[in-house]
């Protein structure tokens, strides 16, 4: 039985694509909200346990339902954006011309307080990153095109 209750519609159908995604990517097994709510059980014993045997307990002790959920989809968002072993998906290739791209389109992303813009080299991490997320939300709108 489902226990996550979202806020709307659109929140619940974009938790779904996510998880969609998330299992397409090997993340996890099952996409369903009833598999999400069994998660956060096990992770929410085994930080009953922890704490029982006197270990560090990093974040909350308790999770809710939409806590757990939350800090899932950021968890697969992460696992993606940095490309982590764990993640089962064919990368495009990301080339430095479309890095610079990004970087003269998106100006005010990498300007300091003082309207000094950070250098190229500074940021291309980021860069690559913030185009590896837009790369995640694409994947998630094409899901939710197929959700509707």
């Amino acid at each position: 039985m489902n226990k996550i209750i979202f806020s709307s519609e659109d929140e619940r159908k974009y938790a779904l694509a996510c998880l969609t995604f998330a299992k397409r990517m090997s993340l996890i097994s099952d996409d369903s909200l009833d598999a999400v709510y069994d998660r956060c059980n096990k992770e929410n014993e085994n930080r009953k346990k922890k704490l029982e045997n006197n270990e560090t307990v990093y974040g909350p002790v308790h999770l809710s339902p939409m806590e757990y959920l939350d800090y899932e989809l950021t968890r697969f968002k992460l696992d993606f954006v940095s490309e982590s072993d764990k993640v089962n998906y064919d990368f495009k290739p990301i080339a430095k011309k479309d890095m610079k791209a990004y970087y003269k389109a998106n100006k005010d992303l990498f300007t300091r307080y003082n309207r000094e813009r950070f250098f190229f080299f500074e940021v291309k991490t980021v860069i690559y990153k913030k185009i590896r997320e837009e790369e995640y939300e694409n994947e998630i709108n094409g899901i939710l095109c197929q959700l509707s």
